[in-house]
């Protein structure tokens, strides 16, 4: 009967699970219909407990919804307004979304300035531009503070901020499910309604999905996938949330020689909680990564030789907040001095070059507020706790450590503080980052993404030659300092640390179009998996003793395997030939 026991126990499990994962039809008061399937995948010819698995995956989740469901799903559909309601055009209908193209250290400066007065919100930036956003009543007083250069040197990207967070939210319907005669109080109501895309993309990575669905998603793969997922916390948030993490990963048991610290790579999104695709994109990682084992040699390897931990966010107070009052919230949600300014910058917070003097570090009403001192942010520092923890009490050796943000499409790596110092082992971080940008730009559809320093564009910069008047000095815009790149890199020694924005470059910026959820996930994946290939390949790693020269060889093998496929022809052989003599020739300015 023991066997019997296991399979009821599988079944109770899913079942239970499918209950939670109805807590798709999201809204903060009122529930609403279940998610469609969300895992589909071929049986493959494996194992019995394998294929009884897949068996009812397909069974349960397969089963078409019933003609009240589709007519009640019809319905809200046609229902669904089709513009913003009155509560989203009340906080976002007055908003724009600015860029200004940057000329001289003058402008630079003229504009940091004018930031800090007027206490706007600085989405992006780099050495060339800035993008702003700002109620339409402030654009005169912000164009009266700059040179006259600048008032002609802004473009609009967003005319109707209030439509575009309104699209982001998931195929939503802002109708109350049940309608009073009072239409004017109508309450803001996301209701998540079936999708119409009916392609084969997994029904998860179609739409942005609240917290309250991803923590049950998270425990369905440990349920299904128990031989290397595990559900752990990395620390629990201001509001007692946990920030939930999986590790993924198979470890050796069959083996004779002792075996040494477990090499460990770190995945994080959701740092700042408005970065809805970084969140999905450190998802669509995991569950690739999951769902790849035993299928192919090259994925079985990535999970045999490291342990992979993937944290969607590390700031679930501040995602949670993004769904239910403020899409655009960036920090955390802890108390600071001032009662009606809320919240720590989490990427600022880390104790190594934590910035006291920047024009931030005082205000708690700034979006990149930093605390009143080193570790300040609560989440921050339980997740620095959690990683000390693990390489200093449990046998971990993190390798590698990669933080997924957005937007502008580029690879970071240290230092984010200073130009003014070198990393060690600067070459190395440099060529896997020209890597991983050549293997994101060969997914199918990839975009470019550049490579840089992460210092360069967010503090003073005086590398370039003299009399570069477009390229010399620049203003702080955001301090660099605090950040979990440089903390990684500098405090835990992990030699392969780097930040990662994803799409786009501005269109869109936060408020990313769910279309971009999947094709932005294959960028990402590509991207961990070639790191996991480079590190293969003992680059930067020191060979434990005992090691085999022909597991270092066949590893070496697989690695240039992995670089052959990412140069396929001859035209992409000559762009990635000019982009990296390109690259080359910054770098070299740069010193």
């Amino acid at each position: 009967m023991r066997p019997l026991t296991n399979w009821y126990s599988l079944a109770v499990i899913l079942s239970l699970s499918l209950s939670s994962f109805a807590a798709a039809a999201y809204t903060p008061k009122n529930p609403s219909t279940s998610l469609p399937s969300f895992y589909q995948q071929a049986t493959p010819a494996r194992s019995a407990f394998s294929r009884l698995r897949d068996g009812l995956i397909r069974s349960i989740w397969s089963t078409p919804c019933d003609e009240r469901t589709k007519v009640s799903g019809a319905k809200a559909l046609s229902a669904a307004p089709s513009a913003p309601p009155s509560t989203l055009l009340a906080r976002y209908g007055g908003d724009v979304v600015l860029r200004f193209n940057i000329g001289s250290a003058e402008e630079a400066s003229a504009l940091a300035e004018a930031v800090n007065v007027l206490f706007l919100d600085v989405w992006e930036f780099n050495s060339d531009w800035v993008d702003i956003r700002l109620s339409k009543d402030i654009v005169p007083s912000l164009l009266g503070l700059l040179p006259s250069s600048l008032q002609r040197a802004h473009t609009p990207l967003m005319h109707d901020l209030a439509q575009a967070i309104f699209e982001s939210y998931p195929s939503l319907a802002f109708v109350d499910p049940a309608p009073s005669s009072h239409d004017g109080h109508r309450p803001f109501s996301p209701f998540v309604q079936s999708s119409e895309n009916t392609d084969n993309t997994n029904i998860f990575f179609r739409e942005y999905q609240p917290l309250s669905v991803i923590i049950p998603w998270m425990r369905l793969l440990r349920s299904l996938f128990p031989t290397h997922v595990r559900m752990i916390s990395v620390g629990v948030s201001y509001e007692g949330r946990d920030i939930p993490a999986l590790r993924v990963g198979v470890h050796p048991t069959n083996s004779d020689k002792p075996q040494g610290p477990r090499k460990t790579i770190v995945i994080t999104g959701g740092s700042h909680a408005r970065e809805w695709i970084s969140t999905s994109s450190v998802n669509y990682i995991a569950y690739s990564f999951i769902t790849a084992y035993g299928k192919t040699k090259e994925m079985t390897t990535l999970l045999e030789k490291f342990d992979w931990v993937f944290i969607p966010t590390l700031n679930p107070d501040g995602y949670v907040y993004t769904w239910e009052n403020d899409r655009l919230w960036r920090k955390n949600r802890q108390q600071t001095s001032l009662r009606f300014c809320k919240g720590v910058d989490l990427d600022h917070s880390y104790d190594f070059a934590w910035d006291h003097e920047s024009s931030s570090a005082n205000n708690p009403c700034s979006e990149s507020f930093a605390g009143e001192g080193p570790f300040q942010g609560v989440e921050a520092r339980r997740f620095a706790n959690w990683a000390r923890n693990e390489t200093q009490n449990n046998n971990v050796s993190i390798v590698a450590f990669v933080d997924f943000h957005s937007y502008s499409q580029q690879i970071l790596y240290p230092y984010s503080y200073t130009c003014a110092k070198t990393p060690p082992m600067l070459e190395n971080l440099e060529e896997l980052a020209i890597g991983i940008a050549k293997a994101i730009r060969h997914t199918d559809g990839g975009e470019i993404y550049g490579v840089t320093a992460a210092c360069e564009g967010s503090v003073t910069d005086t590398s370039t030659s003299k009399g570069a008047d477009t390229k010399g000095l620049r203003a702080t815009m955001e301090s660099g300092g605090g950040s979990a790149l440089d903390w990684f890199y500098h405090e835990l020694k992990v030699k392969y640390s780097y930040q990662i924005k994803l799409r786009d470059t501005g269109s869109y910026g936060f408020l990313l179009p769910s279309k971009n959820i999947v094709p932005t996930g294959k960028e990402a994946f590509a991207a961990v998996k070639y790191m996991g290939h480079f590190l293969l390949s003992n680059k930067g790693i020191e060979t434990e003793e005992g090691e085999e020269d022909s597991t270092m060889a066949r590893k070496g093998e697989e690695m240039n395997q992995v670089e052959d496929g990412l140069t396929g022809n001859g035209a992409d052989d000559n762009q990635d030939g000019e982009w990296e003599m390109d690259f080359e020739l910054r770098r070299r300015r740069r010193r």
